[in-house]
């Protein structure tokens, strides 16, 4: 046979055979939400063609209007809305606040009598990425106090709670339930329980107690985490707890920490303001029935982590706050 016949049509079939070229790539994002539908084209009733999850990272192809054509990292394509895409330094900033909340010692295991939303920021408006579920335990480890807007309303009361190792993320704090034992737990009086720690077990017949100290606020919506601490000590005598410490009317901040110092007792320190308005930082031994304040220093605030900028490739997306691109897009 004559080879050259064959030429044209073996070249023919490679041509057909062929992969269409990817789309060229004109930024990237990382899904804001818990879930993300792609749609295969913009209008409505338009089939989802892949669910992408909060955190992934998403090429964009294409923009019209406010949507964006992007493609995941298993090579579905689809159509999202673009204010619900994280610019890489927006993911930046969520990632270190979870490396931040990894730092802070915990004030106290929290959970919810509902469904409760985590937001990347102390706002009502922010992206929800996570769920916390009925009965899920948190840790609480810092508190703000943010004005809702418009700015006569009163303000909210969040916490930022760390539900992993390195995530973490803003919820009312109104919503949670400090997960003290009940039996401790009934002595607030109304009163919020904003921190609590263990000082020590208590042996009683088969039984184990804790020995308590807590932090509670009687109202809610103050710039500061508790006007009153508490120590409870487990009675072998009566079978029940008992005050064995109390203070009242402060100002007290987070961070509230206890050591166990090996072959000495526990101590606690707390941050209050001093009769002068300064913080002062003041440090207490438990011994026994007895709690005994050791030292009082001037308290400086840690410095905020600085926050890493992401190594990912690619053209970064437009910085638009994610925060008015919501607001904007709620307001269409």
């Amino acid at each position: 046979m004559n080879r050259r016949r064959f030429l044209p049509l073996t070249l023919l079939l490679l041509a057909g055979c062929r992969r269409e070229p990817k789309e060229p790539v004109i930024g990237e994002g990382f899904v804001a939400p818990m879930t993300l539908n792609l749609r295969a084209d913009l209008g409505p009733r338009q089939p989802t063609v892949a669910t992408v999850r909060h955190g992934e990272r998403v090429e964009i192809l294409a923009k019209r209007r406010r949507f964006a054509k992007v493609r995941t990292s298993a090579g579905q394509v689809g159509w999202v809305d673009g204010n619900l895409l994280f610019t890489p330094e927006q993911m930046a900033e969520l990632r270190a606040l979870g490396r931040r909340a990894a730092r802070l010692p915990s004030q106290g295991e929290a959970t919810v009598l509902d469904v409760l939303n985590v937001h990347t920021h102390p706002d009502r408006a922010a992206p929800s990425f996570h769920q916390i579920k009925e009965g899920e335990h948190v840790e609480v480890v810092a508190h703000r106090l943010v004005v809702r807007t418009p700015p006569e309303l009163p303000p909210d009361d969040w916490a930022l709670v760390r539900f992993s190792a390195t995530e973490a993320g803003w919820v009312l704090f109104r919503m949670l339930v400090m997960a003290i034992p009940e039996e401790v737990a009934q002595y607030a009086e109304g009163h919020l329980i904003t921190s609590y720690f263990s000082l020590g077990e208590v042996k009683d017949g088969e039984q184990t107690k804790h020995n308590w100290l807590w932090t509670t606020i009687a109202q809610g919506r103050q710039p500061y985490e508790f006007d009153s601490f508490r120590v409870f000590v487990w009675s072998l005598r009566r079978h029940r707890y008992e005050t064995a410490y109390i203070e009242r009317n402060l100002k007290g901040y987070y961070p509230v920490t206890v050591e166990r110092p090996e072959g000495a007792p526990p101590r606690f320190s707390v941050v209050v303001e001093d009769k002068d308005g300064t913080k002062v930082k003041k440090t207490y031994t438990f011994q026994g029935y007895h709690v005994r304040l050791i030292a009082k220093a001037p308290w400086k605030e840690p410095p905020e982590p600085e926050i890493e900028p992401e190594q990912t490739p690619g053209t970064a997306a437009p910085s638009t706050s994610w925060w008015k691109r919501l607001r904007d897009l709620v307001g269409r």
